[in-house]
Protein backbone atom coordinates (compact mmCIF):
# COMPACT_ATOMS: atom_id res chain seq x y z
CA UNK A 1 0.00 0.00 0.00
CA UNK A 2 1.17 3.54 -0.57
CA UNK A 3 2.46 5.31 2.02
CA UNK A 4 2.02 8.87 1.09
CA UNK A 5 -0.73 10.83 -0.52
CA UNK A 6 0.06 13.73 -2.76
CA UNK A 7 -2.41 15.88 -3.42
CA UNK A 8 -3.27 15.17 -7.06
CA UNK A 9 -1.68 13.06 -9.50
CA UNK A 10 -1.90 14.39 -13.03
CA UNK A 11 -1.43 11.24 -15.72
CA UNK A 12 0.39 12.87 -19.02
CA UNK A 13 2.53 15.12 -20.03
CA UNK A 14 1.23 16.53 -23.17
CA UNK A 15 -0.41 19.82 -23.92
CA UNK A 16 -3.46 19.58 -21.59
CA UNK A 17 -1.55 17.49 -18.83
CA UNK A 18 1.45 20.56 -18.65
CA UNK A 19 -1.03 23.41 -18.67
CA UNK A 20 -3.01 21.65 -15.90
CA UNK A 21 0.39 21.58 -13.96
CA UNK A 22 1.42 25.47 -14.64
CA UNK A 23 -2.07 26.40 -13.73
CA UNK A 24 -1.97 24.49 -10.37
CA UNK A 25 1.09 26.08 -9.88
CA UNK A 26 -0.02 29.66 -10.58
CA UNK A 27 -2.89 29.64 -8.71
CA UNK A 28 -2.49 27.10 -5.83
CA UNK A 29 0.96 26.76 -5.13
CA UNK A 30 0.27 25.22 -1.64
CA UNK A 31 -0.55 21.98 -3.26
CA UNK A 32 1.48 18.68 -3.80
CA UNK A 33 0.99 17.98 -7.71
CA UNK A 34 3.14 14.77 -8.97
CA UNK A 35 3.07 14.72 -13.08
CA UNK A 36 3.72 11.07 -14.69
CA UNK A 37 4.93 11.20 -18.12
CA UNK A 38 6.74 8.03 -19.92
CA UNK A 39 8.14 10.23 -22.39
CA UNK A 40 11.90 12.19 -21.77
CA UNK A 41 10.05 15.28 -22.14
CA UNK A 42 6.80 17.43 -21.30
CA UNK A 43 4.81 17.86 -24.29
CA UNK A 44 6.81 15.95 -26.33
CA UNK A 45 7.77 17.45 -29.88
CA UNK A 46 5.38 19.67 -31.14
CA UNK A 47 4.22 22.46 -32.27
CA UNK A 48 0.65 24.25 -30.85
CA UNK A 49 -0.98 27.30 -32.84
CA UNK A 50 -3.72 29.23 -32.00
CA UNK A 51 -5.95 32.41 -33.11
CA UNK A 52 -5.74 35.68 -30.66
CA UNK A 53 -9.41 35.25 -29.88
CA UNK A 54 -9.28 31.58 -28.86
CA UNK A 55 -7.62 32.53 -25.38
CA UNK A 56 -9.70 34.94 -22.69
CA UNK A 57 -8.05 37.87 -21.59
CA UNK A 58 -8.00 36.13 -17.69
CA UNK A 59 -5.71 33.24 -19.12
CA UNK A 60 -3.01 34.63 -21.85
CA UNK A 61 -0.94 34.70 -18.62
CA UNK A 62 -1.07 30.87 -18.76
CA UNK A 63 0.37 30.78 -21.84
CA UNK A 64 2.05 33.53 -22.67
CA UNK A 65 5.69 32.33 -21.56
CA UNK A 66 5.31 29.69 -23.93
CA UNK A 67 4.66 31.31 -27.22
CA UNK A 68 7.95 31.04 -29.67
CA UNK A 69 6.34 33.09 -32.13
CA UNK A 70 3.80 35.88 -33.01
CA UNK A 71 2.65 37.47 -36.01
CA UNK A 72 -0.10 40.45 -36.30
CA UNK A 73 -2.07 38.16 -39.42
CA UNK A 74 -2.40 35.45 -41.72
CA UNK A 75 -3.65 34.14 -44.96
CA UNK A 76 -5.42 31.72 -46.27
CA UNK A 77 -5.59 30.14 -50.23
CA UNK A 78 -8.32 28.25 -52.26
CA UNK A 79 -8.30 27.76 -56.36
CA UNK A 80 -11.05 30.38 -56.24
CA UNK A 81 -9.98 33.08 -53.43
CA UNK A 82 -7.16 33.82 -51.10
CA UNK A 83 -7.71 35.53 -48.06
CA UNK A 84 -5.97 37.71 -45.58
CA UNK A 85 -7.02 38.05 -42.29
CA UNK A 86 -5.68 40.72 -39.89
CA UNK A 87 -6.05 38.04 -36.18
CA UNK A 88 -3.01 37.52 -34.47
CA UNK A 89 -1.81 34.24 -34.45
CA UNK A 90 0.80 32.38 -32.08
CA UNK A 91 2.76 29.21 -31.66
CA UNK A 92 3.82 27.57 -28.74
CA UNK A 93 7.01 25.28 -28.97
CA UNK A 94 6.90 22.43 -26.65
CA UNK A 95 10.62 22.96 -25.44
CA UNK A 96 8.79 25.79 -23.74
CA UNK A 97 6.59 23.98 -21.95
CA UNK A 98 8.81 21.26 -20.78
CA UNK A 99 10.91 24.63 -19.56
CA UNK A 100 7.76 26.08 -17.99
CA UNK A 101 6.76 22.88 -16.13
CA UNK A 102 10.04 22.16 -14.95
CA UNK A 103 10.80 25.62 -13.42
CA UNK A 104 7.60 25.10 -11.26
CA UNK A 105 7.53 21.62 -10.06
CA UNK A 106 10.68 19.78 -8.36
CA UNK A 107 11.83 16.81 -10.06
CA UNK A 108 11.31 14.71 -8.04
CA UNK A 109 7.04 15.57 -8.19
CA UNK A 110 8.05 14.58 -12.65
CA UNK A 111 8.46 11.03 -12.28
CA UNK A 112 9.30 9.22 -15.79
CA UNK A 113 6.85 6.12 -15.77
CA UNK A 114 3.65 4.40 -17.38
CA UNK A 115 0.58 3.92 -15.39
CA UNK A 116 -1.32 0.05 -15.90
CA UNK A 117 -3.91 1.16 -13.57
CA UNK A 118 -6.13 4.22 -12.56
CA UNK A 119 -8.49 5.02 -9.34
CA UNK A 120 -10.48 7.89 -8.91
CA UNK A 121 -7.21 8.25 -5.69
CA UNK A 122 -4.43 5.53 -6.97
CA UNK A 123 -2.04 5.02 -9.77
CA UNK A 124 -0.32 1.85 -10.16
CA UNK A 125 2.68 1.81 -12.35
CA UNK A 126 3.87 -0.88 -14.57
CA UNK A 127 6.44 -1.90 -11.55
CA UNK A 128 3.70 -2.64 -9.64
CA UNK A 129 4.45 0.12 -7.56
CA UNK A 130 1.71 2.37 -6.26
CA UNK A 131 0.83 5.43 -5.50
CA UNK A 132 -1.62 7.63 -3.66
CA UNK A 133 -3.47 11.15 -4.37
CA UNK A 134 -6.50 13.20 -2.82
CA UNK A 135 -7.60 13.16 -6.80
CA UNK A 136 -6.17 11.54 -10.10
CA UNK A 137 -6.65 13.51 -13.47
CA UNK A 138 -6.28 11.32 -16.84
CA UNK A 139 -4.70 13.54 -19.32
CA UNK A 140 -3.25 10.95 -21.54
CA UNK A 141 -4.60 11.14 -25.00
CA UNK A 142 -7.86 9.51 -26.43
CA UNK A 143 -9.67 7.04 -24.80
CA UNK A 144 -12.56 5.35 -25.43
CA UNK A 145 -12.28 6.25 -29.35
CA UNK A 146 -14.23 3.03 -30.66
CA UNK A 147 -17.19 5.00 -28.71
CA UNK A 148 -16.63 7.71 -31.50
CA UNK A 149 -17.70 7.58 -35.10
CA UNK A 150 -14.97 9.87 -36.99
CA UNK A 151 -12.81 10.45 -40.05
CA UNK A 152 -9.15 11.53 -39.81
CA UNK A 153 -7.06 14.62 -39.98
CA UNK A 154 -3.45 13.41 -40.84
CA UNK A 155 -0.08 15.37 -41.18
CA UNK A 156 3.66 15.86 -41.08
CA UNK A 157 5.47 18.92 -40.52
CA UNK A 158 9.23 19.78 -41.49
CA UNK A 159 10.61 22.40 -40.24
CA UNK A 160 13.01 23.48 -43.37
CA UNK A 161 16.34 25.13 -43.86
CA UNK A 162 16.14 27.58 -46.74
CA UNK A 163 19.87 29.60 -46.54
CA UNK A 164 18.40 31.75 -49.58
CA UNK A 165 15.27 32.69 -47.78
CA UNK A 166 11.71 31.79 -48.22
CA UNK A 167 10.03 35.17 -48.53
CA UNK A 168 6.89 34.14 -46.91
CA UNK A 169 6.05 37.21 -44.71
CA UNK A 170 3.11 35.65 -42.12
CA UNK A 171 1.26 32.48 -41.58
CA UNK A 172 -0.08 30.50 -44.51
CA UNK A 173 -2.46 28.35 -42.29
CA UNK A 174 -4.50 27.18 -45.02
CA UNK A 175 -3.35 26.34 -48.86
CA UNK A 176 -5.38 24.46 -50.12
CA UNK A 177 -4.29 25.12 -53.92
CA UNK A 178 -2.77 22.03 -53.79
CA UNK A 179 -4.25 18.44 -55.36
CA UNK A 180 -7.31 17.21 -53.63
CA UNK A 181 -8.08 14.42 -55.24
CA UNK A 182 -7.76 12.12 -52.29
CA UNK A 183 -9.56 14.06 -49.84
CA UNK A 184 -9.54 17.64 -48.36
CA UNK A 185 -5.71 18.87 -48.09
CA UNK A 186 -3.69 21.53 -47.69
CA UNK A 187 -0.81 22.89 -46.68
CA UNK A 188 0.61 25.30 -43.24
CA UNK A 189 3.57 27.45 -43.40
CA UNK A 190 4.83 29.13 -40.30
CA UNK A 191 7.57 31.41 -41.03
CA UNK A 192 9.94 31.20 -37.99
CA UNK A 193 12.72 33.68 -39.62
CA UNK A 194 13.76 34.11 -43.55
CA UNK A 195 15.63 31.72 -43.71
CA UNK A 196 13.58 28.83 -41.32
CA UNK A 197 9.54 27.88 -42.24
CA UNK A 198 7.64 25.19 -40.85
CA UNK A 199 5.99 23.33 -43.54
CA UNK A 200 3.35 20.78 -42.84
CA UNK A 201 1.38 18.97 -45.34
CA UNK A 202 -2.45 18.04 -44.16
CA UNK A 203 -5.41 16.22 -45.39
CA UNK A 204 -8.35 15.04 -44.13
CA UNK A 205 -8.88 11.04 -44.69
CA UNK A 206 -11.38 8.02 -44.21
CA UNK A 207 -8.48 5.90 -42.66
CA UNK A 208 -5.98 6.69 -39.33
CA UNK A 209 -3.35 5.12 -41.92
CA UNK A 210 -0.57 7.56 -41.70
CA UNK A 211 1.96 7.51 -45.11
CA UNK A 212 4.99 9.15 -43.44
CA UNK A 213 6.92 9.14 -46.84
CA UNK A 214 4.16 10.44 -49.12
CA UNK A 215 3.65 13.57 -47.00
CA UNK A 216 7.25 14.00 -46.42
CA UNK A 217 8.00 14.00 -50.37
CA UNK A 218 4.10 16.09 -50.70
CA UNK A 219 6.38 18.65 -48.96
CA UNK A 220 9.52 18.38 -50.56
CA UNK A 221 7.62 18.82 -53.55
CA UNK A 222 5.97 22.12 -52.49
CA UNK A 223 9.20 23.66 -51.50
CA UNK A 224 9.93 22.78 -54.95
CA UNK A 225 6.81 24.60 -56.38
CA UNK A 226 8.07 27.79 -54.37
CA UNK A 227 10.97 27.95 -55.76
CA UNK A 228 12.74 27.16 -52.36
CA UNK A 229 16.00 25.12 -52.11
CA UNK A 230 15.79 23.08 -48.71
CA UNK A 231 19.74 22.84 -47.62
CA UNK A 232 18.23 20.30 -44.52
CA UNK A 233 15.07 19.59 -42.12
CA UNK A 234 15.56 20.78 -38.51
CA UNK A 235 12.60 18.91 -36.91
CA UNK A 236 9.89 16.50 -38.00
CA UNK A 237 6.67 15.80 -36.20
CA UNK A 238 3.61 13.91 -37.18
CA UNK A 239 0.20 13.30 -36.32
CA UNK A 240 -2.84 11.58 -36.61
CA UNK A 241 -6.06 13.47 -35.90
CA UNK A 242 -10.05 12.27 -35.05
CA UNK A 243 -12.59 14.25 -36.94
CA UNK A 244 -15.51 13.52 -34.94
CA UNK A 245 -19.29 12.65 -36.89
CA UNK A 246 -20.55 11.15 -34.14
CA UNK A 247 -20.64 8.65 -31.32
CA UNK A 248 -22.27 8.34 -28.05
CA UNK A 249 -20.87 10.18 -24.68
CA UNK A 250 -21.84 7.37 -22.27
CA UNK A 251 -20.01 4.92 -24.65
CA UNK A 252 -17.34 7.04 -24.69
CA UNK A 253 -16.87 7.89 -20.90
CA UNK A 254 -19.75 5.64 -19.02
CA UNK A 255 -21.11 7.03 -16.04
CA UNK A 256 -19.52 4.40 -13.64
CA UNK A 257 -15.86 5.68 -14.59
CA UNK A 258 -15.35 7.69 -11.82
CA UNK A 259 -12.17 9.04 -12.68
CA UNK A 260 -11.15 12.68 -13.42
CA UNK A 261 -10.47 13.46 -17.45
CA UNK A 262 -8.89 16.60 -19.48
CA UNK A 263 -7.06 16.77 -22.33
CA UNK A 264 -8.48 15.00 -25.31
CA UNK A 265 -8.90 12.32 -23.21
CA UNK A 266 -12.60 14.01 -21.70
CA UNK A 267 -13.10 14.66 -25.36
CA UNK A 268 -11.76 18.26 -24.85
CA UNK A 269 -11.12 19.28 -28.68
CA UNK A 270 -13.03 20.32 -31.42
CA UNK A 271 -14.84 17.98 -33.55
CA UNK A 272 -14.57 19.20 -36.81
CA UNK A 273 -10.92 20.49 -36.63
CA UNK A 274 -9.53 18.20 -34.17
CA UNK A 275 -8.51 21.81 -32.13
CA UNK A 276 -7.51 21.10 -28.96
CA UNK A 277 -5.47 23.95 -27.60
CA UNK A 278 -8.54 26.20 -26.36
CA UNK A 279 -10.45 23.62 -24.62
CA UNK A 280 -6.76 22.83 -22.98
CA UNK A 281 -6.70 26.18 -21.70
CA UNK A 282 -10.30 26.76 -20.59
CA UNK A 283 -9.69 23.43 -18.37
CA UNK A 284 -6.48 24.11 -17.22
CA UNK A 285 -7.48 27.19 -15.71
CA UNK A 286 -11.03 26.06 -14.24
CA UNK A 287 -8.68 23.52 -12.56
CA UNK A 288 -6.04 26.15 -10.80
CA UNK A 289 -9.05 28.73 -9.83
CA UNK A 290 -11.60 26.58 -8.40
CA UNK A 291 -11.88 22.90 -9.17
CA UNK A 292 -12.91 20.13 -6.35
CA UNK A 293 -9.62 18.22 -5.98
CA UNK A 294 -10.27 15.31 -4.35
CA UNK A 295 -13.43 12.39 -4.95
CA UNK A 296 -15.71 15.29 -6.83
CA UNK A 297 -13.21 15.85 -9.49
CA UNK A 298 -13.79 12.77 -11.58
CA UNK A 299 -17.95 13.70 -11.73
CA UNK A 300 -17.42 17.29 -12.13
CA UNK A 301 -14.80 16.84 -14.90
CA UNK A 302 -17.45 14.31 -16.38
CA UNK A 303 -20.16 17.13 -16.45
CA UNK A 304 -17.42 19.34 -18.16
CA UNK A 305 -17.12 17.16 -20.58
CA UNK A 306 -20.91 15.92 -21.38
CA UNK A 307 -21.66 19.99 -21.56
CA UNK A 308 -19.08 20.07 -24.06
CA UNK A 309 -20.20 16.88 -26.02
CA UNK A 310 -23.69 18.68 -26.09
CA UNK A 311 -22.39 21.75 -27.34
CA UNK A 312 -20.56 20.27 -30.24
CA UNK A 313 -23.57 18.67 -31.89
CA UNK A 314 -23.26 21.32 -34.45
CA UNK A 315 -19.46 20.76 -35.53
CA UNK A 316 -20.33 17.37 -35.75
CA UNK A 317 -22.53 17.83 -38.06
CA UNK A 318 -20.54 19.70 -40.30
CA UNK A 319 -18.03 16.82 -40.12
CA UNK A 320 -20.62 14.60 -41.41
CA UNK A 321 -20.85 17.11 -44.29
CA UNK A 322 -17.78 16.88 -44.79
CA UNK A 323 -16.75 13.37 -45.23
CA UNK A 324 -19.76 12.11 -45.88
CA UNK A 325 -22.10 14.66 -48.23
CA UNK A 326 -19.17 15.82 -50.17
CA UNK A 327 -16.91 13.53 -52.45
CA UNK A 328 -13.42 13.19 -51.73
CA UNK A 329 -12.10 15.58 -54.47
CA UNK A 330 -14.96 18.28 -53.83
CA UNK A 331 -14.37 18.44 -50.13
CA UNK A 332 -12.70 21.45 -50.46
CA UNK A 333 -15.13 23.37 -50.89
CA UNK A 334 -16.85 22.80 -47.92
CA UNK A 335 -13.46 24.88 -46.08
CA UNK A 336 -13.42 27.36 -49.39
CA UNK A 337 -17.36 28.77 -48.75
CA UNK A 338 -16.52 29.09 -44.99
CA UNK A 339 -13.67 31.54 -45.63
CA UNK A 340 -15.67 33.55 -47.03
CA UNK A 341 -17.96 34.62 -43.76
CA UNK A 342 -17.25 36.89 -41.53
CA UNK A 343 -13.89 37.36 -39.44
CA UNK A 344 -15.81 37.49 -36.51
CA UNK A 345 -17.56 34.42 -37.23
CA UNK A 346 -14.67 32.62 -38.18
CA UNK A 347 -12.49 33.80 -35.05
CA UNK A 348 -15.71 32.05 -32.74
CA UNK A 349 -15.72 29.03 -34.86
CA UNK A 350 -11.75 28.29 -34.10
CA UNK A 351 -12.43 28.95 -30.40
CA UNK A 352 -15.39 26.57 -30.19
CA UNK A 353 -17.82 29.71 -29.46
CA UNK A 354 -20.22 29.59 -32.64
CA UNK A 355 -23.54 31.65 -31.51
CA UNK A 356 -26.91 30.25 -32.83
CA UNK A 357 -27.15 33.18 -35.77
CA UNK A 358 -23.13 31.77 -36.55
CA UNK A 359 -24.59 28.52 -37.16
CA UNK A 360 -27.50 30.02 -38.98
CA UNK A 361 -24.78 31.77 -41.26
CA UNK A 362 -22.64 28.83 -41.84
CA UNK A 363 -25.85 26.78 -43.03
CA UNK A 364 -27.74 29.83 -45.05
CA UNK A 365 -27.31 29.57 -48.79
CA UNK A 366 -27.05 26.60 -51.49
CA UNK A 367 -24.94 24.44 -49.60
CA UNK A 368 -20.74 23.20 -51.45
CA UNK A 369 -22.09 19.76 -51.60
CA UNK A 370 -24.96 17.99 -53.35
CA UNK A 371 -28.07 18.75 -51.86
CA UNK A 372 -29.46 15.30 -51.26
CA UNK A 373 -26.11 14.50 -49.47
CA UNK A 374 -26.41 17.55 -47.39
CA UNK A 375 -29.49 16.47 -46.42
CA UNK A 376 -28.87 12.80 -45.10
CA UNK A 377 -25.82 14.02 -43.22
CA UNK A 378 -27.75 17.00 -41.44
CA UNK A 379 -30.31 14.79 -40.32
CA UNK A 380 -28.27 11.92 -38.94
CA UNK A 381 -29.08 12.81 -34.85
CA UNK A 382 -25.53 11.49 -33.64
Amino acid sequence: MPSFRHDIIILGGGLAGGLCALSLARERPDLDVLLIEPAERIGGNHLWSFFGSDIAAQDKALVEQLVAHRWPSYDVSFSAHDRHIRQPYHTIASERLDEAVRAVLPPDRILRATAVAVTPNEVELDDRSKLAATAVLDTRGLGGSAALHSGWQKFVGQLLRIPAGHEVERPIVMDATVDQSDGYRFVYCLPFSATEIFVEDTYYSDTPDLDRSLLSGRIAAYARSRGWEVEHVEREETGVLPVVTGGAFNEFWPAEDQVARGGVRGGFFHPLTSYSLPDAVRFASWLGRGAPLDERLGPATRRRAASHWAKGRFDRMLARMLFRAALPAERYKVLERFYRLPTSLIERFYAGQSTAWDRVRILAGKPPVPINRAVRAMLENK
